[in-house]
């Protein structure tokens, strides 16, 4: 019996930040488009159970039992997971892989993916990301350059809203921005003293994607002003930040061209060796296990990194028995990531009459001012510094229980500088995921494998950025300053990349500078696994644009009949 097939204009493979966006521009273009997402359905506000729950309401005040952790070894290694959040995470027994090297494979089933759970920090790349691996001998060139993608940027930025600064740097060029959340006195002391000490030492205001001021385009999708709780992770009912649920979705929805089909496991894109184009994709209904084909003239492929290089290794026809537009066999290869393994801390006295209002939900960002355009340390790529300044809870008491202690509890601390680092790495043959031989998962699709680790280099940028922080906050005036190394395994940073990455040569590369599959013409991949390098900036803002302007370019494709 053959499956049922039905025809849309575009598929969209996943539901988070750039399947969302791929859904908002495809729609807006009048085309009637199927969105796939393999998790379960979520909508705005509805589905947040947990969004307005005081601490005394939690089962557990917010500490994860037991019941949690012990089940769940991987996941409860993830920032933000916790008793109000988990139900946005993947359970450890919900998609099993294989880990040739230790990788913590985050990962958020549910419409809406992990934009639900993301860390919000939307930097652009300066022109110097796009060429500095080739240039300084560490990868290869981008097919693109910033000014390929800087207004695509402020379209972005424009709709989903971005909270931030002007600050005319090279390393991070402006954007479109709202209002900034204030620096508290901590952190315009630190950027005060440093901004003495250095001349390449900055410290802004977070570029943010929340609305601290919002705009009409913002009220049109039904977002309001953001309260700074702090409770994003738990879906926020005032859409203060950005997901594709109460933004990118919402509006295509609008538009009467979108269809979202929840508990879809993509098994493959299926090939049509007559066309030589794909044209359809077969999908496993998660509770059922049916087995169903939808066809398009377009696909876009954004199930993130690693779920895409996995649906692409396992599309395999005659004309491509190693996965989909793989006639170079680099597919699966190169996957990078951040290195966010070094943090530093450090009291800072005085400011005891000072406090600060609310819980912002940014964080200051100190500008990466390593290698820009050029060498010079003992390693290759930048990092960017995320920073902030907090008071602790309680003054110093010789009781640990009774009337004392507890008042000592309700008096504010003192105040401590943190810094934690987000370094590039060097995307590398070696680093790879491949499908296993034989062991599959329980809709019998082959597991990944995967087989990503750090590297000297990572090693010397670490020793660097512990040396230079420690000293920084030294400059701030910071006493009992620490920095450490956790060692932890690669993938906590939840930015994987690579593995199907943009390039202009078709033996060097998958995706052109459109990035559509070479070999597969109406193919589009625009999530993490696209991405030829990995910067040193929150990479999610640029799989936004890169998928906006890929949609631009396939629409006008279609129109002159050449997809």
């Amino acid at each position: 019996m053959q499956p049922e097939i039905s025809t849309y204009d575009a598929i969209v493979i996943g539901s988070g930040i750039s399947g969302g966006w791929a859904a908002k521009e495809l729609c807006d273009k009048g085309l009637k488009t199927l969105v796939l997402e393999r998790g379960r359905s979520v909508q705005h506000i509805k589905d947040y159970p947990t969004m307005n729950l005081k601490p005394w309401e939690l089962a557990h005040r917010g500490e994860r039992p037991h019941s949690l952790l012990d089940p769940n070894p991987l996941i409860a290694r993830a920032s933000g997971y916790g008793e109000d959040t988990a139900h946005f995470f993947v359970k450890d027994a919900d998609h099993p892989y294989e880990q040739e090297k230790p990788f913590d494979w985050i990962r958020g089933y549910q419409v809406g993916g992990k934009s639900i759970i993301w860390g919000r920090a939307c930097q652009r790349w300066s022109q110097h990301e796009f060429v500095s691996p080739e240039k300084l001998g560490y990868g290869m060139n981008w097919p693109i350059g910033y000014d390929d993608v800087k207004d695509w940027y402020t379209h972005v930025e424009q709709f989903i809203g971005v909270c931030g600064t002007a600050d005319g740097l090279e390393a991070m060029p402006d954007g479109d921005y709202l209002p900034p959340f204030d620096f508290n006195c901590a952190e315009q002391h630190l950027k005060d003293a440093l901004k003495a000490k250095y001349t390449d030492r900055h410290v802004v205001q977070g570029r943010w994607a929340h609305l601290s001021q919002p705009k009409p385009i913002h009220t049109e999708q039904g977002r309001g002003t953001c309260q700074a709780r702090n409770l994003c992770m738990r879906g926020c009912p005032y859409g203060g930040y950005f997901s594709s649920n109460s933004s990118t979705l919402p509006w295509a929805q609008k538009t009467g061209n979108l269809t979202i089909r929840p508990d879809s496991v993509v098994h493959s894109i299926v090939y049509d060796e007559a066309t030589g184009k794909a044209k359809s994709v077969r999908v496993i209904d998660a509770n059922t296990h049916a087995v169903t084909e939808y066809s398009a003239r377009i696909i876009f492929l954004n199930a993130s990194a690693l779920n895409s290089n996995l649906i692409l290794l396992n599309s395999t026809s005659n004309r491509f028995p190693h996965g989909l537009g793989n006639d170079n066999g680099i597919l699966g290869k190169y996957i990078a990531h951040h290195n966010y393994r070094a943090k530093a801390n450090g009291r800072l006295p005085g400011f005891e009459d000072q406090y600060f209002y609310g819980k912002n939900p940014t964080e200051c960002i100190l500008v990466n001012f390593r290698n820009i355009g050029r060498q010079d340390t003992d390693f290759v790529g930048g990092y960017t510094t995320f920073t902030g300044g907090y008071r602790t809870r309680g003054v110093p008491s010789a009781s640990r229980i009774g009337g004392d202690f507890k008042d000592a509890e309700a008096q504010p601390g003192p105040w401590h500088i943190y810094m934690y680092m987000q370094g590039e790495t060097i995307p590398k043959v070696t680093n790879h995921v491949r499908l296993h031989a034989t062991l599959k998962d329980q809709w019998g699709i082959p597991r990944l494998v995967t087989s990503v680790g750090y590297d000297d280099n990572d090693d010397r940028m670490i020793k660097d950025w512990r040396t230079q922080a420690e000293e920084m906050l030294g400059v701030a005036g910071c006493t009992d300053v620490t920095s450490h190394d956790n060692h932890q395994a690669p993938g906590l940073d939840i930015h994987e990349m690579g593995g199907c990455r943009m390039g202009a040569d078709p033996k060097t590369s998958m995706l052109n500078a459109w990035n559509q599959l070479h070999a597969v013409k109406n193919v589009f991949v625009t999530d993490g696994a696209c991405m030829t390098s990995t910067g040193n900036q929150s990479p999610s803002i640029l799989y936004m644009a890169l998928t906006a302007r890929a949609v631009s370019y396939a629409v006008d494709e279609m129109a002159k009949q050449n997809l």
